[in-house]
């Protein structure tokens, strides 16, 4: 298993290599501050790192986006669309318009070459994201926190 992003690379056939650097490097261009890039469930991942949002529910960095080469296919994890449903709706429309066939999961956006993904659209919700928004997003979605109960006094 693969520890680095350069390892991760290097360990992809050639067309393959091409096609996510090239997504890689237009995520990294376009992403505001505050993600780390680093490799988590065999993907690339770029994340909130415990320092800036420790309260995960399982004790790992918050994942934002992730590229990955599969069996078949390359995805694109786009947490922030599935985060938003305004912003689902927004990505979607968006996408069709270009003519290219939408291929998505709930955060799983698939594409089998470089030449099936309209980098300016992805680019565009890459922009999108802050971290500040995506923690909003995040903490919207999950449960309230049950209330702390007050100590029992003591009647005499």
């Amino acid at each position: 298993m693969v520890s680095t992003v350069a390892e991760y690379l290097a360990a992809l056939p050639a067309d393959r290599r091409a096609a996510i650097t090239t997504v890689r490097e237009m995520i990294i261009a376009s992403l505001a501050p505050g993600f780390d890039e680093t490799i988590q469930h065999g993907m690339i991942t770029w994340s909130i790192p415990l320092s800036r949002y420790p309260e995960t529910y399982n004790g790992q960095p918050l994942a934002v986006l992730a590229l990955a080469s599969q069996k078949t296919t390359m995805s694109l994890y786009l947490m922030s669309v599935d985060a938003d449903e305004d912003e689902r709706a927004r990505f979607e429309a968006a996408y069709r318009a270009t003519g290219k066939k939408l291929d998505m999961g709930k955060s799983c956006l698939r594409f089998r070459a470089l030449a099936d993904l309209p980098l300016d659209v992805v680019r565009d919700t890459v922009r999108r994201i802050t971290v500040d928004g995506y923690i909003a997003r995040y903490e919207a979605s999950r449960p309230p926190k049950p209330a702390k109960k007050k100590p029992a006094t003591k009647k005499h």
